[in-house]
Order: structure tokens, then sequence, then C-alpha cells
């Protein structure tokens, strides 16, 4: 598997609200700074996305098409213009269904969908906290998925039938995928982290080799083999593009393996360590305490509590 593949499958949806909103007039609406991913799609008219809490401040012109995701949480407003006053969306919402369209000043000007979903378990703030702020899909084909994806969850919301959570979860997966495969072909050098490494192509090779198979003895000197490159040279550039040492890096994502694996079967750690390249349950508790803060049956404990 892929890292983007495998990173994307540790994410795993906890909750999901969408609706729409049909709007005219002056008017803004004001989402608080929360857990999770906003996305919004605007069918018909424009409206201005302004970001808050982040440096230098954001605002973006949406028009007719376009769609963005805002993996970061940021508390953020839809307005009509720049600087208009701006209701909470907890008095906005409540009194529309989920999967229904909200009107505003009797509506007419702008359409848009829009939503959020939250993930559960730690891993969530672990593996998206190195995205951007604002992922803004402009390519045609890309907003066409997006949208799509967008409508069928919130035709899902109205008419609620069997299977009706995984078919979102599926979604949620598919619109991440997409926007972050665009964000990749964007070219996003300006980053550190382990999306921004997928980007260099020699670095990348090396991600998606720990990945493929995290239960090797991996070294330096075979990572820097698959890279192409010099062992200096690509311990340099590894720490550069990811933030930390290619192994530092495979350690934590065998913890974050590990953690997923006690939270979603009941295999006892003398069966996950060695599944993940350690010799002896005391070198992996030792690993696991030192990424995720506490020992191994500790943090298996605290989930079944």
């Amino acid at each position: 598997m892929d890292a983007l593949s495998d990173v994307l499958s540790l994410l795993k949806p906890a909750s999901y609200m969408f609706r729409g909103i049909d709007a005219g007039g002056d008017w803004g609406i004001r989402f608080a700074e929360h857990r999770g991913i906003n996305c919004y799609a605007v069918l018909s008219g424009q409206v201005w996305l302004t970001l808050e809490g982040v440096q230098g401040g954001s605002s973006v012109l949406l028009e007719a098409g376009d769609c963005v995701l805002l993996p970061r949480g940021h508390a953020s407003r839809l307005t009509s213009a720049p600087g208009a006053a701006s209701a909470d969306a907890c008095d906005v919402f409540p009194t529309v269904e989920e999967g229904g369209v909200v009107k505003i000043n009797g509506g007419g000007e702008v359409f848009g969908l829009g939503g959020y979903f939250a993930f559960e378990g730690p891993h969530a703030d672990i593996l998206l906290g190195v995205l951007p702020p604002l992922v803004h899909i402009r390519q045609e084909t890309d907003r066409a998925a997006l949208r799509s994806s967008i409508e069928r969850i919130m035709q899902e919301l109205r008419v609620p039938q069997p299977g009706g959570f995984l078919i979102a979860r599926h979604l949620i997966h598919l619109m991440l995928l997409q926007a972050l495969r665009l964000f990749l072909a964007q070219g996003p050098a300006a980053g550190v982290g382990w999306i921004y490494a997928l980007g260099d192509k020699q670095v990348g090779a090396a991600l998606n080799a720990l990945h493929g198979d995290p239960a090797r003895k991996w070294t330096l000197a075979a990572l820097a083999d698959i890279a192409a490159m010099s062992r200096s040279t690509f311990a340099l550039r590894f720490r550069e593009r990811v933030g930390e040492a290619p192994i530092d890096y495979l350690t934590r994502w065998r913890m974050l393996l590990a953690a997923d694996r006690l939270r979603s079967s009941r295999d006892a750690i003398g069966v996950i360590a060695p599944a993940l390249g350690y010799a002896s349950e005391s070198a992996f508790s030792t690993a696991f305490k030192r990424v995720m803060g506490c020992a191994p049956r500790d943090y298996a404990r605290a989930l079944a509590s």
C-alpha cells in the first residue's frame, strides 16, 4: 500500500454533518473552531471564505464550481462580502434537518453545499496536523468529483437507509483523497511533514517503501538505495522534508499501527509486537510508551473503559 492510502486508512470518521445554503442579500455565517475537517462547494453565485487564526489572515473568493477543504479545523466565515456581519452557525442551522437546505434572506443569489466530518481516536491530529489550513480545488474534474460526494452524503442524510454510515465513511475518505491528490499534484514544496514529502520523488519513494513493509528491519543505507541517494544526503533531505529522521518516522508509524490494532482488534501485545518488527514485547512497549505517552497495556485498558 502506498503511503497516502496507508495514512488515510487509519482515519476513521466518527461523525459528520452536511447541509445546503441558499442565500441572498447581505449575509454571513461563522463556524467555530473544532476538531475535524470543513468542506464547502459553491454551485451558483459567489461567496467569501475567511479563515480565522491563520497567520496574516486568509480571505478567498469562491465562485460557482469551486470546492475547498479546511483540514485544520480553524474557525471560518462564509459571507456575501468581506467584513459582512456574521451569525453563529449554531443559531442558523438547528431548524434545518441534516441533509436539508437553509434559506437566508429569501435565497436566490448563492447556493452551496457544506459540512464537516470528524475522526475518532488520537490519530487524526497526528496525521492531519501537517496539512495546510486550506485546500482550494479549482480544476473542473476534481471539483465535480468532490461535489458529487457531498451531494451523495446529503442524500444519505435526507433519506437514511441501511449501510448509510458506511457509504458516508467511504465518501469522506474519497473526498479527502481527491483533495490531497490535487494538493500533491500542485507541488507543495513549502512545508514540512509526510504529505509534503510525498511530493519529493526520492523521499516519497522511501516513504512508500517504509509503509509497504513497516515490520522490515530498515536501515538508513537500504532507504538511501531506494531513494537513489547517498546516506548522508538522504538523511538530510528526509529530515528537511518530513521533519524527523527516517527511523524515528518508522517508529512513530509502527506505533500508530499498533494503537489502531489495539483499538480495533483483540490481538495480544505478543502478537502485535513481532508483526511490527519487534523481537521482544519489552522493546515494543518501550517504543510505544515513548511515542504514545503510555504503556500499550494502559492504552488498551483505557480503550476498554
